[in-house]
């Protein structure tokens, strides 16, 4: 009675598709998803200075930025303004905080957590903007 046999060609390509298999599915589970939370809220923080610096002023016909960096009456003045205008500026799932020389607006930065920063040179000081996901 006759056998049926596979040629051993075959068998070695069979072997050879389920390792490249293997492989290609090592590479694919065991590869950590990168951490694109850091550059999108780098992204938004850059974003909120570029805007906060280029808003005109409601008072000295300077920048909102400039108006509220000139002096800690001016801060203290303005500091409800820049506090809205951020929030509308970022998305609602953002908090925010940025620290100027005369005080800061928003939340308390957590500890342990992703954030993105920007920080803008102004001639009165530094102003330094950081959001988190809430």
């Amino acid at each position: 009675m006759p056998r049926a046999q596979l040629p051993l060609s075959l068998v070695e390509v069979a072997l050879g598709a389920a390792l490249i298999l293997a492989v290609a599915l090592g590479f694919a589970l065991a590869t950590p998803v990168p951490d694109t939370q850091g550059a999108q809220l780098t992204a938004y923080a850059e974003d909120t200075a570029t805007i906060i610096q280029t808003d005109p002023a409601r008072h000295n016909g300077t920048t909102r930025l400039g108006e509220v960096v000139a002096s800690q009456r001016a801060f203290d003045r303005e500091r409800g303004n820049l506090e809205r205008r951020v929030e509308r500026i970022l998305p609602a799932n953002v908090l925010f905080n940025v620290r100027t020389p005369y005080g800061s607006v928003g939340t308390a930065v957590p500890k342990r957590t992703t954030t993105g920063t920007a920080t803008v040179l102004t001639g009165s000081g530094t102003v330094r903007i950081e959001v988190w996901y809430a």
